[in-house]
Formats: structure tokens, sequence, C-alpha cells
């Protein structure tokens, strides 16, 4: 990298800095969930395949919401659970979730809400604002 080249990015970095930047969700791996809950984290799992038409529609309000709105990511952590890989590991059971396109709200050890199936930007919304009055209330 050219020395101005390297100064050009390192200014455009430190005008950004006071910019949300738009985080990707985390990929769900054995004990990530289990480390932010004990945190008191709210966590917004998404359990989705990348076949899933059902998923992709959820997906687009998901990133439509997030860019209307910087606290969601910055208050709640979210979860991408790849339905292919976890369908049928304990965490599925355990929360019982009956299908991939399954939205699920938690902090320490308590459900907050869940949409199954549902790709309506009201509803979605609806979820997400209560994850974010939850955060913001601890």
């Amino acid at each position: 990298m050219k020395r101005r080249d390297f100064i050009i990015l390192g200014t455009a970095g430190t005008v950004l800095a006071g910019q949300p930047v738009r985080a990707d969700p985390l990929q769900y791996s054995d004990g990530l969930l289990q480390s932010h809950l004990a945190a008191g984290d709210t966590v917004f799992l998404d359990f989705k395949a990348s076949w899933c038409s059902t998923c992709a529609a959820q997906d687009r309000v998901l990133t439509k919401l997030k860019a209307g709105n910087a606290d969601y990511e910055a208050h709640i952590t979210f979860i991408d659970v790849d339905w292919d890989a976890f369908g049928q590991s304990d965490l599925v059971k355990r929360l019982r979730i009956p299908r991939r396109s399954t939205l699920v709200v938690l902090k320490g050890d308590q459900e907050y809400g869940r949409i199954v199936a549902q790709t309506g930007t009201a509803q979605i919304q609806q979820l997400m604002d209560g994850a974010l009055a939850l955060a913001q209330s601890s």
C-alpha cells in the first residue's frame, strides 16, 4: 500500500468513526449464545437456511429495518442460526423451534418474543422494537 493511500484510508476511518457501522450478524456456534445471554445481552436469533425463500424475505426486512435505526445493532446481539447445520440441534429442541424462518428474542433465561414464517415489516419491526426496549431497559 502506498503511503498516500494509507493516509487517505486513515483519514476516512477517522471521519467515519462517529458513524454507526453496520455489523453482520454473528454466526451461531456452540457456546456463543450462552456467553451473550450470560453477559446480559438481548439476543435476536434468526433460524434460517440459504435456500429458504421465506428466510430471504425476512432477511430483506431485517436489513431494511436495521438500516433505518442504528439503535437495533447498537443494543441487540443478532445471531444467525444455520438451519442445515443446527436444525436438529439441542438448541432447536430446547427452544422448540418448529422450522426455519423463525425469529426469537431472548434475554437471560427468558424468551420475550417469536415470529414463525412471517415476513411482514410491521410484525418484524414490532419484534425488533420489543427487543430494543428490553435491551435499553437494563
